[in-house]
């Protein structure tokens, strides 16, 4: 996995002491596709992508915060003096966070695996009632959720996914705010729990099946399909989440790994080189897309 190089500038550091009153070199903690973490004692400096607009960070921020008011493991930013989470330094978001100690979980054990589910349902009871309001810019995973063919991914075009979709969502109405990107490496374990959930830049609003369905994948065998352990633990655990037939499991599956496939040529075409274990990983994915794909659809192709 490619991650950011994005470096703790000496502007950086000089805003969070000044805005937050934070000290020090910095630690680059590990992860952040986009994103760069650096530890500063107890707490986290976040530096967003160049051109990431506050107020979007800001919207991502207010569903950190509000699930962190009644769940203890949703870890949510410092405000500034004036009440905000970011300032904007050299054209990047940057946001400060308590610091976490613990390592990423591991979902090939089943504790761990029903921990993470067991903490999704939480999550998704705490936000359940919450309204944010319309997101300043679309989570990448909304393109082509709700029917319209996405542009960014026609070699995986599937008019049948599509109409899918646009069913689906017809029938399923209720929407509330999501994690959007609830997988191991934004969880912190410790002393055999999960104590953290992090990163919240890819938060949204949509059913809570779409995130219960791509979590069942990141938390099972992510190369042969979604864990049905975790689901069934989500589930005895009350999340909000509608229990989902198989092709309707299937179906949200496949368009996480469409949007998936449309981030890594993204990257590509933002001068990403993926070495030979990330390309193995990708068309391991893209065929799991094709495999997934449910028997009615295949016939009617």
């Amino acid at each position: 996995m490619i991650y950011v190089k994005t470096p703790l500038t000496r502007e950086i550091r000089e805003a969070a002491a000044l805005t937050w009153g934070v000290t020090g070199e910095g630690e680059r903690l590990h992860g952040g596709e986009e994103s760069a973490a650096y530890r500063l004692g107890g707490h986290v400096v976040r530096v967003g992508p160049a051109g990431r607009p506050a107020a979007e960070s800001e919207w991502c921020h207010a569903i950190a915060r509000h699930a962190a008011a009644s769940l203890p493991e949703a870890v949510a930013p410092l405000p500034t003096p004036e009440g905000a989470t970011v300032v904007v330094v050299g054209g990047r978001p940057i946001s400060c966070w308590p610091y976490v100690e613990g390592a990423w979980p591991d979902s090939a054990v089943p504790a761990q695996r029903d921990a993470g589910a067991r903490l999704l349902a939480g999550l998704h009871r705490a936000l359940a009632g919450f309204r944010p309001g319309p997101r300043p810019v679309p989570a990448f995973q909304e393109t082509g959720l709700y029917g319209d063919p996405p542009r960014d991914a026609a070699e995986l075009d599937d008019p049948d996914l599509d109409r899918w979709l646009a069913a689906f969502h017809a029938a399923h109405p209720a929407r509330h705010p999501l994690h959007g990107d609830f997988y191991p490496g934004n969880t912190l374990a410790r002393d055999g729990r999960i104590v953290a959930v992090l990163d919240w830049d890819e938060a949204l609003v949509g059913a809570p099946e779409l995130e219960l369905a791509a979590a069942a994948l990141e938390w099972g065998d992510e190369l042969a399909g979604p864990s049905q352990e975790f689901l069934a633990a989500y589930h005895e655990a009350g999340g909000t989440a509608a229990r989902l037939d198989e092709e309707s499991l299937a179906q949200l599956v496949r368009h996480k790994l469409r949007r998936e496939y449309a981030y890594f040529h993204k990257a590509v075409r933002s001068g990403v080189t993926h070495d030979e274990e990330d390309l193995d990983y990708h068309r391991a994915r893209v065929e799991l897309f094709h495999r997934l794909r449910p028997s009615r659809s295949r016939a009617s192709a």
